[in-house]
């Protein structure tokens, strides 16, 4: 008991150094929506939690390139660290993602990656730009910044193997999905719509795998598009916390197809 305790203060700490370097309080993690979503043992997902103290220079750097841009308090995912942690946990081959913005969740996926020694980040994103040099009342706060691309936050160092491929959604993922073996973790964070949510998880839904883990954002925006493709698959979907990214992961195949899909909790 005692030595568990002292892993989970020990990742409670190190993560709360790289929140604290990244700038953003809704970071911390949740460590129970992780093991829901990897099957891993508190223990093992402590253990990768705890890594993130070596995170901390990239978190500063992120941090100041989003001060640089003019965007101090930038709002973006609020998991950077489960999303660390989730390709830690699970080795996927290939990781891909629709929406990139300034790339922080780019950014952890391809630290993890380059921690496993393995696997390859694939992203989609069609921007939109800023018009001026401050940010309007109007205009989204994911518009790029003036003078900058897709993933502008992202230091040189960290995208090393990143393919990020520029255009919609609608246009890029069938072709990508078809490229692709098997797609191991999958991140919408896109454009937040029923119909467009529902479309990438069709599109993705034959490259996954047993133990695929899938994520959306901002679903309060998507209605029951997540729910329906978890109940399609019979398998819970987890919400983390009180927030609107919610999860799941692709049961094994002998799993029963018709087993009722329940809300999750963790």
């Amino acid at each position: 008991m005692t030595s568990a305790r002292t892993a989970r203060t020990r990742a409670a700490r190190a993560t709360e150094r790289a929140r604290r370097a990244l700038g953003d309080r809704r970071t911390t993690p949740d460590p129970m929506w992780l093991g829901a979503l990897t099957g891993a043992p508190r223990s093992e997902v402590d253990e990768v939690l705890a890594e993130t103290a070596d995170l901390v220079p990239i978190e500063e750097e992120i941090r100041a390139a989003h001060r640089a841009a003019g965007r101090p308090l930038y709002a973006q995912i609020r998991a950077p660290f489960e999303l660390y942690a989730l390709v830690r946990l699970t080795r996927p081959d290939h990781v891909v993602e629709a929406g990139v913005s300034s790339g922080v969740s780019s950014a952890h996926f391809l630290l993890a990656l380059a921690r496993n020694r393995h696997g390859r980040l694939h992203s989609i994103d069609w921007p939109t730009f800023q018009r001026g040099p401050v940010l309007g009342p109007r205009e989204s706060t994911v518009s790029i910044p003036p003078g900058r691309t897709s993933g502008w936050a992202i230091p040189e160092r960290v995208r090393s193997g990143w393919d990020l491929r520029i255009g919609r959604s609608q246009e890029l993922l069938p072709a990508l999905a078809r490229e692709l073996p098997t797609i191991g973790v999958f991140l919408h964070d896109d454009r937040h719509t029923p119909a467009h949510l529902a479309f990438e998880l069709r599109t993705v839904r034959p490259r996954l795998r047993p133990g695929s883990v899938v994520l959306a954002d901002n679903t309060v925006w998507t209605g029951a598009s997540f729910p329906r493709f978890a109940a399609q698959l019979g398998v819970p979907w987890h919400r983390r916390g009180r927030t609107d990214l919610v999860g799941l992961r692709v049961p094994p195949a002998s799993a029963p197809a018709g087993a009722r899909a329940r809300r999750g909790m963790g």
